[in-house]
């Protein structure tokens, strides 16, 4: 997911059996997809029971939305902190994001966007609560990136854009993936370049 990577929240303490199940879970679904992940290798990861699992879980898809809600939020915060470290502009920062996405594309355990990724493995069932929590991980990520924008441009425009971006990141996420080319979020984060700067001339 070009994102915080899965498994590998910082923990106090040591983790609760819930929170283990769910880093086993996100380690395994985002290597190998959620369809060829059973309850059983999930349970053995986590060092627990499948009856331990169930007494956390009612389904699989149940903790098929745990994974990806549990992502949510480090995501967000690792975006953020690749905003904020940036230099320039809000162009300039915005595009250090793009550049980041790509060094992360480039690693060898990079599979993709987890959210798309999940979402497409169940394109048959839209209600499903994994693809529920994919489409709040999204408009997560374009709230927070109009929020960044709004700092600097009206309302109305930072909401226009960051729809725009997170259509560039998206696509980038799909054909990076495709053709296994970090390069596609290079060339996304030039199009997000111009595009801001485009309407900053406006």
């Amino acid at each position: 997911m070009a994102e915080a990577k899965p498994g590998t929240r910082q923990r106090s303490g040591g983790a609760g059996t819930r929170e283990r199940i769910v880093d086993a879970a996100a380690r395994l679904f985002y290597r190998h997809g959620i369809g060829s992940v059973s309850v059983d290798a999930v349970a053995e990861a986590a060092g627990v029971t499948k009856r331990t699992l169930y007494n956390h879980f009612r389904s699989k898809d149940d903790l098929v939305a745990a994974y990806l809600e549990a992502r949510d939020q480090p995501n967000l915060a690792l975006f953020q902190a690749w905003f904020d470290a940036a230099d320039g502009d809000l162009a300039d920062r915005l595009r250090a994001l793009f550049r980041k996405l790509a060094e992360n594309a480039g690693g060898r355990s990079w599979k993709g966007c987890g959210y798309l990724r999940t979402a497409a493995e169940l394109v048959a069932t839209p209600g499903h609560p994994a693809v529920q929590a994919a489409r709040r991980h999204k408009r997560n990520v374009e709230a927070w990136l109009s929020s960044v924008i709004a700092a600097e441009r009206p309302k109305a425009e930072a909401e226009r854009l960051a729809r725009q971006l997170q259509l560039l990141m998206d696509g980038a996420f799909a054909a990076g993936l495709l053709h296994r080319d970090p390069d596609y979020m290079q060339a996304a984060g030039e199009a997000a370049d111009a595009l801001l700067r485009r309407s900053e001339g406006r």
